[in-house]
């Protein structure tokens, strides 16, 4: 006797690969068009990127100065003019330190920002962001951050502990030189 009914077609039918049904695919596609519309926009925006960047290069910058003052015992000095922030052997800029590896970063805002110098250990802050103070200080040969109007060889610092800020991402990315050990964190 043959087998008939739904047992037949369940023997009948092939077991090939399944495919989706029409559901499955307007979900996929619903889901992927809230993640293009949710990521793309932070995908293509820099400024986050770039605001953490340059707070480590500000950072690394300012503990290299620090080092070299150390290093050949004698004063260097740090400006930061709102635009560009740099490192001198004079209160000037007029005397430049060489930048780690002898070049910059080289990027179109370091160039214009730092007088399309190189060599120099000068940072441009980038485009889109903010950095919040203009000062010159220096560190002089034991590494101990002054004020620019405590002049050498002045013993006593009236230097205070210094927070720069770097903004522009929807959020504020602090650097703190401290007073006396000139701690950079």
């Amino acid at each position: 006797m043959g087998v008939t009914g739904p047992a037949l077609r369940r023997r009948i039918r092939s077991p090939g690969p399944g495919g989706f049904t029409l559901v499955e695919l307007v979900v996929i596609i619903v889901v992927l068009g809230i993640l293009g519309a949710v990521a793309a926009p932070r995908f293509f925006d820099r400024k986050g990127f770039d605001a953490r960047a340059y707070t480590d290069q500000l950072r690394a910058l300012l503990r290299y100065g620090q080092k070299i003052a150390i290093a050949q015992s004698r004063n260097v000095y740090v400006r930061v003019n709102g635009a560009s922030v740099a490192l001198c052997y004079d209160g000037l800029c007029t005397a430049r330190v060489t930048a780690p590896g002898g070049a910059n970063s080289g990027s179109s805002v370091t160039q214009s920002n730092c007088g399309n110098v190189g060599t120099w250990a000068c940072e441009g802050v980038p485009n889109g962001l903010t950095l919040s103070t203009a000062l010159v200080f220096y560190f002089d040969p034991t590494g101990q951050p002054f004020a620019a109007v405590n002049v050498p060889p002045t013993l006593t610092s009236t230097f205070a502990d210094l927070v720069l800020s770097v903004a522009g991402d929807g959020g504020s990315h602090s650097v703190t030189v401290t007073a006396v050990t000139g701690y950079v964190y």
